[in-house]
């Protein structure tokens, strides 16, 4: 049997191609080896840009066009101004140029100096005659330094689940759960999952990190009781039909806390679409519905699109690639016609989109009635569902045939396909990153913070082929510095944090960029190891300041699962070790023991006995977050399971159906759920949280 031809590198001409597209030939999954991408991944990659490199010729010909182009080019589509600097791009234009800048405000100006933040629209005409328009981004140089530092509770909103709650936790507990942290526990803030809209199914998709729509949330977090015409249903002729549900409801919510049953998001969206229904009969008031007037105006096309999309899926399934060709574009006449004869449905869902963002503002709201300085922290997925919602309505801002992914590396050999669609660098360009400003305005009408999942996408993605694995994909960059001012300026405006989820394997310079324009990291307490030395935990002062730092993550075991080892054993249960199982754990108690070590030496754990052994798991957990806030770090994570002792992952990379990834309550050390009112009142987690009141108070003084 012979071995499989290697694939053929790039030749010259693609490489220099390749380059003057953003398409990296080459790749390093460690600083001493470098991987040449192939020609195929190259050339697809150059493909979904519009780029024909399929021969040796037709790459020729795109090459000195686009030579052509960059040479004769006086600016490129978007120009990035940092308030208090002087663009490149202008003071590379020929002298003599004319520029006339048409603000956001409205004024025109003729020169970039001292212009208000936002993005604007320049021209350049040059003395020989040529002309060119490009968007300006004038962003502030960096991000505020948070005041202070603060602790706050990291949770996954739908394992929250309340005696309210209709069997996975809603945006009434999320209110509920702020106002207590905030006043009881001294909490600055509290970080959820994504809660975008989901695609619907049968099953839906759990993961919160495959969306339908970045741009919307889910109605599926909706506390129906809440929503002022509930009442009217409620003890009007349909009130028995109401009592049922509220009957069905209890049931649904008792099998997950009682009877051990996992959240059933299908079954939850079941009841509450029906109950959304009838409430949606009940007339709004005048108030009521000048506000929903507002909300329709304010979210434009972006909404009817969304929602005309919802209503579509509702007839014809929930990927767009198998719809009727007439309605697989939203500017379509079949889709005009469609939308009109669904008109009610595309109102029944714009409806649920701003009842949705009504209970998303509330909820931050009371986080900062109760004192939070940043309140609710959303998360920002990485991407969205091929066949949802914003690959639908947005379709020329995704590269087609292509998905992002992760390249193989020390910890994936095989690297890995995430299924998500990457924009197109060059699209947003020319938009001036309008789908992005339009997301992250969206996000920020209810966001004290934002952490923004995989934040190096900000630089560069790992495009896969459709069909390929992902060793056959290639690097695709975008331009970092027009994608981090519209994040900044975005971030500013709604005086925002924005904390970048950094870990992993990250580009040198990326960290330091973030840095540099106010982007907090991410620093998980295993993963800090003197790498470039000996390898041992980070002693506290070498952390860095401008992080958010955490002992654990919805995609790592909880920290008292990894104390006593049973994230070990749970691997070996479902067959996921490479290894033996024996080695498997003598790895992961030395690696445990050695922070258990440098704890006792810091005098953070403490016992009754000497030996590190003599300790409990519950005062090892706590030692852990009295370390944490020995760092400097400005935001100090509690991952809310770990405040009751939960041993269970809510999310296992590497499995499927293996695992009931994303559909667990939190539960005591024993599997046992625990409500948000039990939660209150756990002495556990009161014991955790006087630890972090003691040290963030030792840290002031």
């Amino acid at each position: 049997m012979t071995a499989p031809r290697p694939a053929e590198p790039p030749s010259e001409d693609l490489s220099r191609l390749a380059g003057l597209h953003g398409v990296a030939t080459s790749y390093s999954p460690s600083p001493d080896r470098t991987v040449a991408a192939s020609a195929d991944a190259v050339t697809l990659a150059l493909a979904a840009l519009g780029v024909d490199a399929s021969t040796p010729e037709a790459t020729r010909a795109a090459l000195t066009a686009r030579e052509r182009e960059l040479g004769e080019r006086l600016l490129p589509p978007t120009v990035v101004c940092w308030r208090g600097t002087d663009p490149e791009a202008l003071a590379a234009l020929p002298e003599g140029t004319r520029l006339r800048i048409e603000t956001e405000q409205g004024e025109t100006r003729a020169a970039a100096g001292q212009l208000p933040p936002g993005v604007h629209r320049l021209t350049a005409t040059a003395p020989d005659g040529r002309t060119a328009e490009a968007h300006l981004v004038v962003a502030p140089p960096r991000l505020p330094t948070p005041a202070g530092r603060s602790y706050g509770l990291l949770v996954q909103l739908y394992s929250l689940l309340s005696q309210r709650s209709w069997g996975m936790g809603d945006l009434g507990d999320l209110g509920e759960l702020a106002a207590w942290a905030g006043r009881a526990l001294g909490a600055g803030f509290v970080q959820v999952n994504p809660l975008h809209a989901a695609v619907p199914g049968a099953p839906t998709d759990p993961s919160p990190y495959r969306p339908s729509s970045r741009r919307f949330p889910d109605p599926v977090h909706l506390r129906v009781e809440d929503v002022p015409e509930f009442a009217y249903v409620s003890c009007g002729p349909d009130r028995d039909r109401v009592r049922a549900l509220l009957e069905r409801a209890g049931r649904l919510r008792a099998s997950v806390l009682d009877k051990g049953a996992l959240i059933d998001r299908d079954a939850v969206w079941e009841l509450k679409r029906e109950a959304l229904e009838l409430v949606r009969e009940v007339p709004l008031g005048p108030g009521r519905r000048a506000a929903y007037a507002d909300f329709l105006a304010e979210q434009g096309e972006a909404l009817e699109d969304h929602a005309t999309w919802c209503a579509l899926a509702e007839v014809h399934g929930s990927d767009w690639h198998r719809w009727p060709s007439g309605l697989r574009h939203p500017r379509s006449a079949d889709t005009a016609r469609a939308r009109a004869e669904l008109l009610d449905r595309v109102d029944f869902f714009s409806r649920l989109a701003w009842l949705t963002d009504t209970q998303l503002t509330d909820a931050q709201h009371a986080a900062r009635e109760a004192g939070m300085p940043a309140g609710i922290v959303h998360d920002l997925a990485v991407g969205v569902h091929p066949g949802g919602a914003d690959a639908w309505a947005q379709q020329e801002y995704f590269a087609a045939r292509m998905s992002v992914g992760a390249p193989p590396d020390a910890f994936n050999a095989r690297g890995q396909d995430w299924g998500l669609p990457p924009w197109r660098p060059d699209r947003l360009a020319e938009s001036g990153y309008a789908p992005f400003r339009q997301l992250l305005r969206a996000l920020f009408r209810y966001a004290g913070a934002l952490r923004i999942d995989h934040v190096m996408g900000l630089f560069r993605l790992w495009w896969v082929p459709q069909g390929h694995p992902p060793t056959e994909g290639t690097y695709v960059r975008y331009d970092a510095e027009a994608m981090l001012a519209v994040l900044v300026l975005e971030a500013s405006r709604a005086g925002a944090l924005v904390i970048g989820e950094d870990l992993g394997t990250v580009e040198s310079g990326v960290r330091e960029t973030l840095r540099e324009r106010g982007v907090l990291g991410t620093s998980v307490l295993w993963f800090e190891r003197d790498w470039g030395g000996d390898g041992r935990p980070l002693p506290p002062d070498r952390w860095r300041a401008d992080c958010l730092a955490t002992a654990t993550t919805h995609d790592l075991p909880p920290t008292a699962a990894r104390l006593t080892g049973e994230h070990v054993e749970l691997r070996d249960r479902l067959g996921l070790l490479t290894r033996p199982l024996d080695e498997e754990r003598a790895e992961a108690a030395a690696d445990t023991g050695e922070w258990l070590e440098l704890l006792t030496r810091l005098g953070l754990l403490r016992g009754t006995g000497g030996a590190v052994d003599s300790f409990s798991e519950e005062a090892e957990v706590q030692a852990v977050h009295r370390f944490l806030l020995r760092t400097p770090a400005r935001m100090i994570g509690v991952w809310l399971p770990d405040a009751v002792g939960d041993r269970r992952p809510q999310n296992l990379p590497g499995t499927w159906d293996q695992y009931p990834n994303w559909r667990l309550p939190i539960a005591d050390a024993e599997g046992r759920p625990v409500t948000l009112e039990e939660l209150a009142g756990a002495p556990r987690l009161h014991a955790l949280m006087d630890v972090l009141r003691e040290r963030a108070g030792e840290s002031r003084t």
